[in-house]
């Protein structure tokens, strides 16, 4: 059993990684602004802000793994929280004294690649609140690979991620741009936890990122 606290526990996916830690009987704890409005099935809940280090330190002591789920930003038009929090997460776990437990962040799909120099983030037509996140997503791994002080992993999803079934099986990669055997690059939300909750428990992936994607459309 892992001792996981996990920061952005309110969102979509959060959630997700939540229930799969907590049904494999992993110690859960929810990380979120406000305590009063979680409603998900973590063993305790704490309050964090993940843009504060001395936040992220505490909610960090004692687990073994710290998940960050912080994904979509502010929103439109306003700067996203992503680079900017990988930065506080790192400064944070580095604070604390004999030693930080794992680092395992959700990343984005905009930075891997189609074709040998291609990423998708280059597909023409994307929306700029789209790109605005993905390029932030590719800054936050930028600024984890100069980490070598700190266990970090960085796991992108499938270029579309959402609702749909937990099958438990997936396809993982390094670099390029998953997709299943109908050619969909996809994953639900569940088996993304799935993929994730394996990497804690199984690591293989320390001071990288990588992929997954479903095996067969959900």
């Amino acid at each position: 059993m892992a001792r996981i606290a996990v920061i952005g526990a309110n969102g979509t996916i959060g959630s997700a990684v939540v229930e799969e830690a907590a049904a494999r009987g992993h110690e859960v704890t929810a990380v979120v602004r406000d305590p009063d409005r979680y409603r998900g099935g973590a063993a305790s809940v704490e309050r964090g802000d993940v843009l504060e280090p001395a936040d992220v330190a505490r909610v960090a002591a004692g687990r073994d793994v710290l998940v960050s789920a912080v994904g979509g930003g502010d929103g439109p038009g306003h700067l996203t929280l992503i680079e900017p929090a990988a930065r506080s997460l790192v400064e944070g776990l580095r604070s604390l004294v004999g030693g930080a437990p794992r680092l395992v962040a959700v990343g984005g799909a905009g930075s891997l690649e189609t074709a040998p120099g291609v990423r998708v983030w280059d597909t023409p037509g994307l929306p700029e609140p789209i790109l605005q996140i993905m390029h932030a997503h590719g800054e936050a791994l930028d600024y984890y690979r100069t980490v070598s002080d700190i266990r970090w992993t960085v796991l992108s999803p499938a270029a579309e991620i959402g609702p749909g079934e937990r099958t438990g099986r997936y396809r993982t990669g390094l670099e390029q741009l998953l997709t299943d055997g109908e050619g969909r690059s996809w994953i639900s939300v569940p088996d993304y936890a799935v993929a994730l909750v394996d990497e804690i428990e199984q690591p293989e992936h320390i001071g990288e990122r990588f992929t997954c994607c479903a095996s067969g459309r959900a």
